[in-house]
């Protein structure tokens, strides 16, 4: 199998709206881990979005597009409240499935919606920050467009993206990595099938286009980021 270009074909076996429910809630719910080890946030938190919501010097409203089972969003919440930031959070996914997992994260900081970023943009809803983990790889290029522009159109401050890089040290590292938290669940499968999907950031860059950057913020990660314009 070859990894030079991007696989648009493949499709991970949890967007399946018939895939088996207990699997797809463990799948979930074990994302939290594989997300901490994977997913780069902490250091977008402390590089990027932590540093522009202290700047801010008031509230915040930040925006999870495609929060899945909340773990993004229940994370960062909890290391905002640590630096002293009032945040509201709020993770906005149209698959109910998910949503039933997420809400077991709720809290007075943190909200759950069944919406999707066209429709938060056609409500007129703003944030001061949209973020998004592993959504852009889901996406096909005019879907992709749309997303880019509903999440911009919804930020007066900053828009982050951050996603897998495809490599095939990616995919070797992941296949064994995932190993002891994949019985029962979506996770090799999915996994290994969304690196396939997945950008490398001059192929992503080219697909936004301004004024988007992306970056490769690690060896297995990349990160578009956009301000909101003036």
């Amino acid at each position: 199998m070859s990894l030079r270009a991007r696989d648009t074909v493949v499709r991970e076996l949890m967007d399946d709206p018939d895939c088996d429910p207990d699997r797809l809630a463990a799948t979930l719910r074990r994302f939290d881990a594989v997300n901490r080890l994977w997913s780069g946030w902490a250091a977008l938190y402390r590089d990027r979005l932590g540093p522009f919501l202290a700047s801010l010097e008031r509230p915040a409203r930040v925006l999870d597009l495609g929060s899945g089972g909340g773990d993004l969003v229940a994370r960062l919440a909890g290391t905002a409240e640590r630096d002293g930031l009032d945040v509201r959070w709020i993770g906005a996914d149209p698959d109910e499935r998910a949503l039933a997992v997420a809400r077991a994260r709720a809290s007075s900081r943190i909200e759950f919606r069944a919406t999707d970023a066209s429709s938060l943009r056609a409500a007129g809803e703003r944030f001061d920050a949209v973020v998004s983990n592993h959504v852009l790889h889901h996406l096909g290029s005019a879907e992709l467009a749309g997303f880019a522009s509903d999440s911009l159109a919804l930020t007066d401050g900053i828009a982050l993206h951050s996603d897998i890089r495809r490599s095939r040290t990616a995919y070797s590292l992941y296949a064994i990595g995932v190993t002891p938290l994949a019985p029962g669940t979506f996770l090799r499968t999915d996994g290994l099938r969304s690196i396939r999907r997945s950008y490398r950031a001059q192929e992503l860059a080219a697909e936004l286009g301004a004024p988007w950057t992306v970056t490769d913020a690690s060896p297995f990660r990349i990160v578009a980021e956009a301000r909101a314009r003036a």
